[in-house]
């Protein structure tokens, strides 16, 4: 079974020795997005603005590798900061009414300007 990479045009370009998106078989994995935009800008100050910035890209990437967000089993999430929790669940459950993929949430560094990273494993049919 091919290693295909993945790759949306509605999403930013990875500056770092990474593709956005591999699939093999039924599983697509993405690499963690953060809040750029696709001229490598950051998008928000807030954690709800980079979030959904940040679920705009993962749709976009999604859609590039034949998946939705109802494909997504499980997403890890990075904060920057214990305190942005709450604020992240705020903005992350407009994604989904119910039926949440499963989810880790860590805390550590990111490079300036950003609060949050999110990468996403989906698993297709066939």
């Amino acid at each position: 079974m091919p290693r295909t990479v993945v790759t949306s045009l509605q999403a930013p370009n990875p500056s770092a020795p990474l593709s956005q998106a591999i699939r093999k078989g039924p599983i697509l994995q993405l690499s963690g997005q953060v809040a750029f935009d696709t001229a490598g800008n950051i998008v928000g100050t807030t954690v709800t603005e980079q979030t959904s910035q940040i679920m705009r890209n993962i749709t976009a990437v999604l859609q590039a590798g034949g998946a939705s967000l109802d494909d997504v089993v499980l997403l890890r999430v990075n904060l920057t900061d214990t305190a942005d929790f709450a604020e992240m669940n705020t903005a992350y459950k407009k994604y989904w009414a119910s039926n949440y993929p499963a989810r880790t949430t860590f805390y550590g560094p990111l490079p300036d300007g950003l609060l949050v990273e999110i990468e996403a494993l989906a698993v297709l049919e066939g």
